[in-house]
């Protein structure tokens, strides 16, 4: 009897101690994990982000991506998505971004696909190392909801170590970003507006990182920061933005959901007429952005 108590006492610290139950379970709304999906598996994801307050008027816009992630190999996962917007603008005019007030609800925006490879098991190595490869067309404008068409190429190194037996987990991630974009001619525009169609050609730089401990059986509590740089062909550094805020996350046995907040802290670049002081970058950025995530193992 001694025997079986010890041997059930070790199998729940030895459960409460594993690493989260999802080889791709999402910890962090922003910071992507190194550890791949195994051969086989198949796994969808819907990603919901609310981004709000350009520092005047109203800005409310909504994004959704809906993901579909299989395990080609232990190693190699292929990941197809579908991206939808809503937005809702009132009471602000930039110019190059916001024509005017705008409403819409959810439409199609654009489609993504991702090769995600392994390099080392976070689980298996002391280290963990993948890459993440995306390509990505879109055909609305998330600032402003127009039309536009813009293509994404981005490489991005994945970075991950597990802590105290997997009950802390560390990622990070450092990628690069090439954009081709041009908008569509838009009618009766303001008067002086100015809304360039010339193809644009960008550069961004990303950094992130996040820390995450377990608190309780399947529940993680952390925290994470966001880092992007945009370069532009004419202007040269155009935007820079650091964001940072808590995370939480549950995982069960076939679905985990993780909420994010990450309002931004410090910004810089182009700035709208008469923007408030406030050291951040609302042009492109927002103040505030949220984000849910749910996975089902499917």
């Amino acid at each position: 009897m001694k025997i079986q108590k010890t041997t059930l006492a070790s199998s729940l610290l030895a459960a409460c101690l594993s690493p989260p139950a999802h080889a791709d379970e999402n910890l962090f709304g922003y910071v992507n994990g190194a550890e791949p999906l195994p051969k086989g598996a198949l796994e969808i994801y819907e990603k919901l982000t609310l981004r709000s307050d350009k520092g005047r008027g109203e800005y409310t816009a909504w994004d959704s991506v809906t993901e579909i992630e299989y395990g080609l190999t232990d190693k190699l996962a292929v990941i197809g998505a579908i991206e939808a917007l809503a937005i809702d603008t009132e009471g602000l005019v930039i110019d190059g971004y916001l024509p005017g007030d705008n409403s819409y609800g959810p439409r199609a925006s654009g489609v993504e696909a991702y090769l995600k490879y392994n390099f080392l098991s976070p689980a298996k190595s002391s280290f963990g190392v993948s890459m993440l490869t995306a390509l990505r067309y879109a055909w609305r404008d998330p600032h402003s909801g127009q039309d536009k068409d813009t293509i994404n190429f981005e490489e991005k190194l994945l970075l991950q170590k597990y802590f105290l037996d997997g009950q802390l987990i560390w990622a990070t991630n450092l990628g690069i970003e090439a954009t081709h974009a041009e908008r569509h001619a838009i009618d009766n525009l303001p008067e002086g507006f100015d809304w360039p169609t010339d193809p644009e050609m960008e550069i961004e730089l990303i950094g992130a990182s996040g820390l995450s401990y377990r608190f309780a059986p399947s529940w993680f509590l952390g925290a994470e920061v966001l880092w992007e740089e945009e370069h532009e062909t004419e202007v040269g550094l155009e935007r820079w933005s650091l964001q940072g805020g808590p995370t939480l996350h549950y995982g069960s046995q076939k679905w985990w959901a993780t909420f994010s907040w990450l309002p931004q802290i410090k910004g810089g670049g182009e700035k709208y007429p008469d923007q408030p002081d406030m050291g951040l970058h609302l042009i492109e950025k927002t103040e505030q952005e949220y984000r849910l995530k749910v996975g089902i193992n499917l």
